[in-house]
């Protein structure tokens, strides 16, 4: 079963302004603040299984920032809050994420440059609303991105694979020591 310890951790400081909130926005909404509800309504334009990910931007204290960044966006309430029996479920991996000097706004290489594609809320009806975390990081120099990288070719990460993330042996295993850089969270139903 994996951990919470690390995402729970890093929830609080994003709740408590100890980690820099980072720039979110999803679908019609833009700017998104730490733990706003956006119905899955206001966000047609990536409901599941369409892969259009959120834009990012660096909080403005990393905006002069040229490191290369990565992001991992989970679920922490899959399949119900009450029950997190199938959870974390992983959303999206996105490597070598580099800043616009200009404006903050943080983009890939290409389009099927991901680990994992992103996809978007779907919580199981008649669940609650779930908690869908990004967190970025400070991707390590030298990392080998094409050592992780699920499917070649822009393919699609499927289901199974996405089951039971265990952020802390992910974190480990891809030198991301030093956690978080910037974070941000929604929720949705």
């Amino acid at each position: 079963m994996p951990s919470y310890k690390n995402i729970d951790s890093y929830l609080d400081q994003i709740q408590k302004d100890k980690t820099p909130v980072l720039g979110l926005s999803v679908g019609k909404h833009s700017d998104v603040t730490p733990g706003v509800k956006i119905p899955k309504a206001g966000m047609s334009s990536i409901l599941y299984p369409v892969f259009n990910p959120p834009e990012l931007r660096l909080p403005q204290s990393l905006a002069s920032s040229n490191d290369t960044y990565l992001m991992i966006a989970i679920d922490i309430d899959a399949p119900f809050p009450s029950w997190r029996g199938l959870g974390p479920i992983l959303h999206w991996v996105q490597p070598n994420l580099k800043p616009d000097p200009a404006t903050g706004a943080l983009s890939a290489p290409s389009a099927d440059s991901f680990i994992a594609n992103y996809i978007g809320p779907a919580p199981p009806p008649p669940s609650s609303p779930h908690r869908y975390c990004f967190f970025l990081y400070k991707q390590p120099a030298g990392l080998d991105v094409d050592k992780y990288v699920a499917k070649r070719g822009g393919k699609k990460v499927g289901n199974g694979a996405r089951m039971w993330f265990d952020l802390e042996k992910y974190e480990k295993e891809l030198g991301l020591t030093e956690g978080i850089v910037a974070g941000n969270f929604f929720v949705s139903n």
